[in-house]
């Protein structure tokens, strides 16, 4: 496979990926924000949302103020902005369209039409029910394309760089998330397990549609350690950062066995999912939940430059 292939497809799976995870931390940001802003709503709730995209800096530099709309606007169908759901929509279709050939109908089909629909938004937000519509459609069109290539890819070369690109990104999301909420969040003089506390690990839950899972698993109210064991340590959990780890070390296994090509990118999966095997979420609230999350988005991004490096350039 040409490397511009492998590049294509990449990306084509971060972006579908981050548009996804745009579309469900603004359902969840929209709930915290009605909130009083004692809660943690308001304005406070669109900074920490626009942090967790990676998008405050931008938004600084082309917003003087900060406001609901504004935030929604930028997030959702700013053109102007590459993490927004009409870029990242707009990207995906682009990268798959160079490698249509490499891709079954379905699959091309399911991401042309979700830019088509994206079109028909338009860039400007005009009510609450446009945006409940939009919101509706890229989360569907993200399981489409995810049960689309499922469904119809061979398990090669093609399909693996997709999932790649998918986990890798999907890591990254849940990393930001989690360290937007421990450390911007929170205010110093709210007691962890407070009820402020409890609304925002909610809304993470809710952002990667993770509240039922945590039911499931914990039997439990919702307390902070117990959301971020779900979302480090669970291996179970799909977006959990171990779990992320473990797909990466086998999805690079499965193209190593098939291009006989290993190397750094491969070693660096391994180590990461090494260091969660061995991990204990108490060891990690004592030693600093932030700087656990620093360190693994440093890791996660390191694998992305050898990724690129190994396979895509």
């Amino acid at each position: 496979m040409l490397s511009r292939t492998a590049s294509a497809l990449f990306w084509t799976g971060r972006y579908i990926e981050r548009a996804d995870f745009v579309s469900r931390l603004i359902d969840a940001t929209i709930r915290l924000a009605a909130l009083p802003s004692s809660y943690g709503g308001d304005v406070a709730a669109w900074s920490g949302a626009l942090a967790a995209a990676g998008a405050r800096d931008s938004f600084k530099a082309t917003h003087p103020t900060l406001s609901e709309e504004a935030a929604l606007q930028f997030l959702s169908l700013d053109p102007n902005n590459p993490s927004s759901m009409r870029s990242c929509i707009e990207r995906a279709r682009t990268n798959a369209r160079a490698v249509r050939t490499a891709m079954t109908a379905e699959g091309w089909e399911a991401i042309n039409g979700a830019w088509l629909d994206m079109q028909r938004f338009g860039t400007a937000l005009d009510s609450r029910p446009t945006l409940t519509r939009l919101l509706d459609s890229v989360k569907a069109a993200a399981l489409s394309f995810d049960g689309a290539t499922h469904r119809t890819m061979l398990r090669d070369e093609a399909y693996w760089f997709l999932r790649m690109g998918a986990t890798i990104e999907r890591a990254d999301n849940t990393a930001r998330l989690l360290d937007v909420k421990y450390h911007l969040l929170l205010p110093r003089d709210e007691p962890v397990g407070g009820s402020l506390d409890y609304f925002q690990w909610t809304t993470i839950l809710r952002t990667v549609s993770a509240l039922t899972a945590y039911r499931h698993v914990y039997r439990d109210n919702v307390k902070p350690w117990l959301v971020a064991d779900l979302l480090i340590l669970n291996e179970r959990m799909p977006r959990s950062l171990a779990a992320c780890a473990g797909d990466m070390v086998r999805y690079l296994d499965l193209l190593g066995t098939m291009t006989g090509r290993r190397g750094p990118a491969h070693r660096q999966a391994v180590a990461m999912a090494t260091t969660f095997g061995k991990a204990r979420i108490e060891t990690i609230f004592s030693s600093g939940l932030h700087q656990a999350i620093l360190g693994f988005l440093s890791e996660n991004n390191r694998l992305g430059v050898l990724i690129s490096e190994q396979y895509l350039f």
